[in-house]
């Protein structure tokens, strides 16, 4: 009987708690917290990545126009170079026997050219006089023609031989510094079909550039003379600095995926850039530099008479663009005219002064959302059909009113 009578008091004080709680309404009061934010002077900026190589300005492919063998080479890896400097020879045996035979066939020419001529001479004397055909005359003309074509073409035989002979000693073609070398001594290069490549010697490598590949969908706003920095994986916590000098207008396709090459200059004056280099490249394509500007939520927010506490009112104003200010009880609206946005801010022309706390987002505590654990949706949003409502910290849905 004690027990029961323990067990009953027990009950009728959990009954008692019960009615307190449900007549409290069960739940904690539910209060809005407000995030503002100041209209400030502030930079704008927008931007695009992408990724390119590092290469000289000027470089040139050093190559022979004649086959043999490489007898001398006078320069290696990054050596520095003057033009018109000799840095390679060809073996010239054989070029040295071809002019030779080239000369002994012009002056064999000449002789023929020295006979014919007095030869045509003494004919053209006796045409004069009738005393030979006119046949004969003409066959005195013919082979003194021939003989004069003969001499031009062994003197042209001549000159090929000796530029030939000329082209077994290779000199630079500019100031530079050799980047690769793809001969040795002793090698045989054949000239029969392409020009072999013996060396490349970039020009300048205080003056780099990068050649970035961007996509399709943000060469549009990629222009001559935007600034862009770049980093490479050599120098981690080095960031460079150059301008795009040239947007390409012949498009590439790799994988089904469109690009267009952007030439961006790149200083080196200390030599850190090397030619290869992959560049991580970011290109501004807006800056605007100490405008006043807000945060671009500011723009989006509209207050709703959904959750203001008692007391509170809303002024608001017809206009296209307004951000609004909490004065004391009342939420104001004020028209303001924007210039350029990059999606996190907005630049604000005029309509509200310097200095001025706008509301931004909102946060919710207590009540029903806090116990349940769900993130609050944003009240002062235009509400969906489906009752559900975007808030700043997340998606969650409202109960229905």
């Amino acid at each position: 009987m004690k027990n029961k009578k323990v067990w009953i008091g027990v009950v009728a004080v959990v009954l008692v708690a019960l009615v307190i709680w449900m007549c409290s309404g069960g739940k904690k009061e539910q209060t809005v917290e407000f995030e503002t934010a100041k209209v400030e002077k502030q930079n704008i900026s927008t931007s695009i990545t992408a990724t390119g190589t590092i290469e000289p300005v000027t470089s040139v492919t050093v190559g022979t126009q004649v086959s043999g063998i490489v007898s001398k080479l006078y320069v290696d890896y990054n050596s520095v170079v003057k033009k018109g400097q000799v840095i390679a020879e060809l073996d010239k045996t054989n070029l040295i026997s071809e002019l030779n035979r080239a000369k002994a066939d012009l002056t064999s020419a000449q002789s023929t050219l020295n006979y014919e001529t007095a030869n045509f001479n003494r004919y053209q004397t006796l045409f004069d006089k009738g005393l030979v055909s006119a046949n004969d005359y003409e066959s005195a003309r013919l082979s003194y023609d021939k003989a004069r074509q003969s001499v031009a073409s062994s003197r042209e035989s001549v000159q090929k031989a000796q530029t030939n002979l000329g082209y077994a000693t290779i000199t630079s073609p500019i100031d530079g510094v050799v980047l690769s070398k793809a001969v040795e001594e002793g090698q045989t290069v054949a000239a029969s079909f392409n020009t072999p490549e013996l060396f490349t010697i970039a020009q300048d490598l205080t003056d780099m550039r990068v050649i970035a590949d961007i996509d399709e969908a943000d060469i549009g706003g990629v222009q001559e003379g935007q600034r862009v920095t770049f980093t490479v994986d050599a120098f981690p916590e080095d960031k460079f600095e150059g301008q795009v000098t040239q947007v390409r207008q012949q498009a590439t396709t790799s994988s089904n995926v469109v690009t267009y090459e952007v030439v961006i200059s790149a200083p080196n004056k200390d030599l850190k850039l090397k030619p290869g280099l992959t560049a991580n490249v970011t290109i501004y394509t807006l800056e605007k530099n100490d405008v006043l500007a807000a945060p671009a939520k500011a723009l989006r927010f509209v207050p709703n008479e959904a959750l203001l506490s008692k007391g509170q009112q809303i002024e608001d104003v017809e206009a296209k663009a307004k951000v609004w200010t909490l004065e004391g009880n009342t939420f104001k609206a004020h028209a303001v005219e924007v210039g350029t946005s990059n999606g996190m801010l907005t630049e604000i022309t005029s309509g509200i002064s310097a200095g001025t706390e706008v509301l931004v987002d909102f946060k919710l505590s207590g009540g029903e959302m806090e116990e349940a654990g769900q993130q609050a949706q944003n009240p002062f949003m235009p509400r969906p059909r489906n009752n559900r409502q975007q808030g700043g910290n997340g998606g969650g849905q409202q109960p229905r009113r």
